[in-house]
């Protein structure tokens, strides 16, 4: 009998889901967002898991304020409003895996990344719930909030003005991500921030959040509490191929040629290689595991480090390229060079996406 039960439940499970769960990739981008809203909910969803060890984090430091949550189309906090808009895809399985086609990565798609993205959403809630960014000291040692935002920045990764939480070395992009880049850090459970940032001129930054927040937020009610939502999933209308189409335009990037120099070391067109596998091929075969292990390291979006490798590809084919040493080790080399050429292009036009 409990098998029975067993089936029916999971009978059941697939009777509700959405008529768009099972369509092919090229169908569902033909649905407008806000054809999914309906089908769509943060409860009984995997984010509830994830919301729920957010209000640990919270409840540990004595804070009582909740950021109010709503899908869209991205993870941002708007300016004044103490939420939190979560992208569509962290609330469906099948949508997650249409984010990881377009883009080759979800964004929070793991417990891990979630929980420092949410931590980093919270602190901009928090700092419009209590509209920290008023009081003078704060502005002395973050900037100020009305310095306006890049639409790029140029990130020094030794700096050790700026904690490290998100990748991109994304507190370096403006004031008040600096700010929520803190708070996400000193509110990540057992961090050893005094230990980690021992020496480091960021480590006043947490000092004066740690102060801040035991001084005019813990115990405390918020001072903003509108529920207000911004571009909530039920009001944008346009489709999920021209969202896709939009976010990677935003994360593209433009370099020029190759110096072929660069390639040559790896690569050869001499006659005695002709035998060996092309460049071009080689490429295509291991793009996805390079693409990943230059991600890890350089902290890049996968998407504008595809965008690189492509014109890699292309290079190499027109110069027909050909392995010259054994493919695990070209595979190692070929990493750091476009580890190399991707931070490059990167340098003076690191997309500042919106959190």
């Amino acid at each position: 009998m409990a098998v029975g039960r067993d089936a029916q439940v999971r009978r059941g499970r697939r009777a509700r889901e959405p008529a768009w769960a099972t369509l092919p990739d090229e169908k569902l981008l033909e649905y407008r967002l806000c054809d999914l809203a309906d089908d769509l909910r943060i409860e009984g969803s995997r984010l509830e898991e994830r919301l729920d060890q957010l209000a640990r984090d919270l409840d540990r430091c004595g804070i009582a304020m909740r950021p109010h949550f709503w899908l869209s189309d991205d993870w941002f906090t708007p300016d004044g409003v103490p939420g939190i808009a979560i992208p569509f895809y962290m609330a469906h399985p099948r949508l997650a895996r249409l984010e990881e086609a377009q883009m080759f990565e979800v964004e929070g798609g793991s417990p891990e990344w979630c929980m420092r993205i949410l931590r980093h959403e919270t602190g901009h809630a928090i700092d419009n719930a209590y509209r920290l960014r008023r009081f003078r000291r704060r502005q002395q040692i973050f900037g100020r909030s009305s310095l306006p935002y890049p639409e790029s920045y140029s990130p020094r990764p030794y700096s050790r003005e700026f904690v490290l939480h998100l990748e991109s070395w994304y507190a370096q992009s403006h004031p008040d991500e600096d700010f929520a880049e803190t708070f996400a850090v000193w509110l990540t459970p057992r961090s050893s921030w005094r230990r980690e940032y021992a020496g480091w001129p960021a480590l006043k930054k947490l000092e004066y959040v740690d102060e801040l927040m035991f001084e005019k937020v813990a115990g405390r009610r918020p001072l903003v509490t509108t529920r207000r939502e911004v571009e909530p999933l039920s009001r944008l209308r346009k489709t999920l191929g021209a969202h896709y189409a939009e976010k990677r335009k935003r994360y593209a990037v433009d370099y020029p040629d190759f110096r072929d120099g660069d390639l040559r070391r790896l690569f050869s067109d001499a006659p005695e290689y002709r035998d060996r596998p092309s460049a071009a091929g080689f490429l295509r075969r291991v793009r996805r595991e390079v693409r990943q292990r230059v991600a890890r390291c350089t902290g890049a979006y996968q998407y504008a480090i595809d965008d690189v490798l492509e014109d890699i590809v292309v290079r190499c084919r027109a110069l027909r390229l050909r392995l010259t040493a054994p493919e695990e080790q070209t595979k190692i080399d070929f990493a750091i060079l476009l580890a190399v050429h991707t931070m490059s292009a990167l340098q003076n036009r690191y997309p500042r996406v919106a959190l």
